[in-house]
């Protein structure tokens, strides 16, 4: 008769190697918001170039102020994932909202007004506005998302 023992012990050697997360912001130049060092802007909101380019054309195409007004940034319940991304213009901050101007010395300065309830989610995330010959469109970088659906506009964390 013969018996056969296992040990449960793992070698190094047998181990599965580690996999690196490929950083999604390799390679895209950043804007931090007026005032905000790189640490600090880096919890906060930033925008690409290519993102402040088509928010100032949008916000002059719908008459909405720079000096005034903004583009708010949200999160709502609801999508494929279960919260979805929201944004719109806005005459003007409201009381409580984190507001991120941003300035590249072209023109005037625009400004992003986030509600405190979705500061929460959108903390670091870096706003980038993609075209393509297939797509044309905001891409929001969410480092709070761990899993999105396919059109990108709605998340879970």
């Amino acid at each position: 008769m013969s018996s056969v023992q296992i040990n449960a012990t793992t070698s190094n050697s047998m181990s599965a190697p580690a996999i690196e997360a490929a950083n999604p912001l390799v390679g895209i130049t950043l804007l931090n918001p007026n005032g905000l060092s790189e640490e600090a802007a880096a919890k906060g909101v930033r925008l690409t170039p290519k993102a402040l380019k088509r928010i100032r054309a949008a916000m002059a195409k719908e008459n909405v102020s720079p000096e005034e007004g903004g583009l708010r940034l949200g999160i709502q319940g609801g999508g494929c994932s279960g919260l979805s991304y929201n944004i719109r213009f806005d005459s003007k901050a409201r009381e409580r909202d984190r507001t991120f101007t941003f300035d590249d010395a072209v023109i005037q300065p625009i400004r992003i007004f986030v509600d405190p309830k979705s500061f929460i989610y959108l903390t670091g995330m870096v706003l980038d506005f993609e075209e393509t010959l297939m797509r044309q469109g905001f891409n929001f970088i969410n480092p709070q998302s761990t899993k999105s659906c396919g059109c990108g506009s709605s998340f879970s964390t």
